[in-house]
């Protein structure tokens, strides 16, 4: 049986949602696309991307997985300051696992924890702020510092 779906999120665009109840703990899905060096996701995204808006998911190696490029549904997972899933690593691999009981019906979120090179700028956080909704929304998607 499918555990989830992608249709339109109230918080952007796309957004991944339960199909039944998943519990704390679960795996949910894996993050797939093609790994790649940053600099070379960089320059792709450059060229073909949307600013404010990418596919990337960094690895602890220093690599990147280009969930455009032969990615699934993981993909369209959308932040929340308090998400209920959470990345986990293993072995050069991401998987997304809930961390709290989640209802059918229910969209799921990780926290991005986005990094940019230097100190933010005005712009930067602008480009990167949160559409969650959440009481304890902390304004943006990217990591705290």
């Amino acid at each position: 049986m499918r555990r989830i779906s992608v249709r339109r999120s109230s918080v952007h665009g796309r957004g991944v949602f339960a199909l039944r109840a998943l519990r704390a703990g679960e795996l949910i899905l894996e993050y797939t696309g093609t790994v790649m060096a940053w600099k070379h996701a960089v320059s792709r995204h450059r060229r073909f991307g949307e600013a404010g808006h990418t596919f990337l998911f960094g690895l602890s190696d220093g690599r990147v997985i280009d969930g455009s490029l032969g990615g699934n549904s993981a993909r369209w997972l959308n932040h929340a300051c308090v998400a209920n899933c959470e990345a986990v690593e293993s072995d050069g691999r991401v998987y997304i696992q809930a961390v709290s009981n989640i209802k059918a019906g229910d969209e799921l979120f990780i926290a991005y924890g986005l990094t940019t090179e230097g100190r933010a700028s005005a712009a930067v956080r602008a480009q990167y702020a949160c559409r969650c909704g959440h009481r304890r929304c902390r304004g943006t998607m990217l990591a705290r510092v």
